[in-house]
């Protein structure tokens, strides 16, 4: 076991404990208020002898995390907590979330979820619409950070930092917004969430599984653990499996293009003049630099492409890079049945190709050769002119879906 540390909102030390191989799926475990990640220790275990490398997590002003001189205790900064940790991570972790931790974690995953993590497990997370549920889980949390007659595991400050009605409005629609393979782990005896409660909860989720577990303790305890690392396992394997898919030659070609997706991008959309004088153009993320000297690039194009013809004979083409507030101009140059340059600011560069106005890049090009390529051809372009902008971020793609920078 290895004892890391991150930096969390302002800088907040959080402190966690790592355990199995890095090259093995990871799983980060959040506990709930009033805890530590020692109350993981068992199922860290069951999780490591999966096939899992789990990382667990103290809470701000829990454990061996800092206790925060100014007392920062409130909502919004574990969560960022949360987020800023998931940042710093070299790869996309499945959340395990208990109690309070989940509400952390459901408010942390309700944007760019994709982005941080690959799946979400919430353990008895407090939810209802009732009108004593806010009150019941606001003196659950209090009574949680009580100092004991033992050393206390978190800040008794923390009793007074959360005013839950508050909460239970911020969080009463965080189901619908998890984009997320997502189980949500229930005890039937749990005073935390009825049954009606949990299903009404995992109803709204766009991807998401009912467990309910048998158990005499009212909430999360170590002695589920053997219960709930067997739901947690089968959910993974699943869900978020350990054995990475395979292409071979001859099976399937959509898992080939998968695993190209790997392969982050940026988007462009490369654009000339047919023989009318009418602009035509198109999205295309397989660019790439070829030489500086003399200055070459090269753009791959689908042979079925309606503007494949016009392109493999134009004496010149640009290639212009999206940036982050360009999806709409990247998803309509993918489309059919639009007047593409109508609903986009573009103008006639100095080579006599369109140039799209507001791009990250543009490069105007004379056609330099045109290979085969089974599917696509590829058109080497001899750059003549490059314009960019470089205070703005560029539009990625990655694994089918757009992405923007992160920075940790």
């Amino acid at each position: 076991m290895t004892t890391v540390q991150y930096r969390g909102f302002a800088g907040v030390r959080l402190e966690a404990d790592i355990i199995g191989s890095e090259n093995d799926p990871a799983v980060l475990l959040l506990h709930g208020a009033g805890q530590t990640r020692a109350v993981w220790t068992r199922l860290a275990d069951a999780l490591e002898q999966a096939g899992r490398r789990v990382i667990s997590l103290d809470l701000r002003g829990h454990g061996g995390s800092e206790w925060p001189a100014d007392g920062r205790y409130d909502f919004e900064a574990m969560v960022e907590d949360l987020r800023a940790v998931l940042a710093q991570l070299g790869t996309r972790p499945v959340v395990v979330a208990s109690t309070f931790g989940g509400w952390i974690a459901s408010a942390a995953l309700a944007r760019d979820a994709a982005l941080l993590a690959s799946g979400l497990v919430l353990v008895d997370l407090p939810v209802g619409d009732d009108s004593g549920a806010a009150l019941r889980i606001g003196e659950w949390l209090r009574d949680a950070v009580r100092p004991g007659p033992e050393q206390p595991v978190c800040d008794p400050r923390l009793a007074d930092a959360f005013d839950t009605a508050a909460l239970a409005e911020r969080l009463a629609d965080v189901a619908g917004t998890i984009a997320l393979p997502t189980l949500y782990i229930h005890g039937l005896t749990s005073d935390l969430a009825s049954r009606d409660d949990a299903a009404s909860f995992v109803d709204r989720l766009p991807d998401g599984e009912l467990v309910e577990v048998e158990d005499t303790a009212p909430r999360f305890a170590d002695d589920r653990s053997d219960t709930l690392g067997a739901y947690l396992i089968d959910f993974l394997e699943r869900r978020v499996p350990r054995e990475s898919p395979e292409y071979r030659a001859g099976s399937d070609a959509r898992t080939f293009r998968d695993a190209l997706g790997c392969f982050a991008t940026g988007v462009t959309v490369v654009t000339a003049i047919d023989p009318d004088g009418v602009p035509i153009g198109l999205t295309a993320n397989s660019f790439t630099s070829v030489s500086l000297d003399p200055p070459l690039l090269l753009v791959c194009i689908a042979n079925s492409s309606g503007s494949a013809a016009i392109l493999r004979g134009a004496d010149h083409f640009a290639v212009n890079v999206l940036q982050i507030g360009q999806q709409p101009t990247s998803n309509r140059f993918a489309g059919k049945g639009e007047d593409r340059f109508a609903a986009t600011p573009w103008e006639i560069g100095e080579f006599g190709t369109p140039v799209l106005v507001g791009s990250l890049g543009s490069f105007e090009c004379a056609r330099d050769a045109v290979h085969e390529g089974g599917d696509h051809f590829i058109l080497v372009g001899r750059v003549l002119k490059a314009i960019f902008e470089p205070r703005r971020d560029p539009l990625l793609y990655f694994r089918g879906k757009y992405r923007k920078l992160h920075f940790a």
